[in-house]
């Protein structure tokens, strides 16, 4: 169970969470609701850290399908963050970077880099497989991580979760929220 994970590098304020909208979204040709292991395992760690699963889709490793999901949750207001989970590596079918870098209006370059230092203690140099990246599209912070469950448990346990639970100090990004749409 990911509470009995402590807050890496930080403490968490005794105070009740502010939840928020996350939508998550598997990227793959072969997956469906039922065999969507990794995106199930996203949802429930989701509403174990007191957040919403605002929405769940699987869409076709194809750019415009990735892009489309994506802009119709911002559009509609649906989410505060999205997790994609699949599409990440290395072949030719994987194209989630392709897809959403792309719209980024800023890229969350740090997130690549811790994603991989808390990936390389799970499975070593294989983590070089990943392109797994993070930016803010108009306002909501997208995370794209790799397919399996097990990057997916390290990607949500060791790194998003504590950055969107608005008890982790010294700072966390549900506190930047409001401010995302400053000019």
């Amino acid at each position: 169970m990911t509470d009995t994970l402590p807050a890496p590098a930080g403490k968490l304020l005794d105070q009740p969470i502010t939840p928020i909208r996350i939508a998550v979204l598997t990227v793959s040709d072969t997956r469906d609701e039922e065999s969507d292991t990794s995106g199930a395992i996203l949802a429930e760690r989701i509403a174990s850290a007191g957040h919403a699963c605002a929405a769940r889709a699987i869409v076709s490793d194809d750019i415009e399908a990735i892009r489309h999901q994506v802009r119709q949750w911002i559009a509609a207001g649906e989410a505060d963050a999205i997790v994609t989970t699949g599409g990440t590596g290395l072949t030719g079918r994987d194209v989630t970077p392709e897809a959403l870098e792309p719209l980024f209006d800023k890229r969350i370059d740090g997130f690549s880099v811790i994603f991989h230092t808390v990936s390389y203690q799970t499975v070593g140099l294989s983590t070089l497989q990943s392109r797994a990246t993070a930016g803010i599209i108009d306002g909501v912070f997208v995370f794209c991580l790799p397919g399996s469950n097990g990057a997916v448990r390290d990607g949500w346990d060791k790194v998003i979760r504590w950055q969107l639970d608005s008890r982790h100090r010294p700072c966390n990004m549900v506190e930047l929220m409001p401010r995302l749409g400053e000019v």
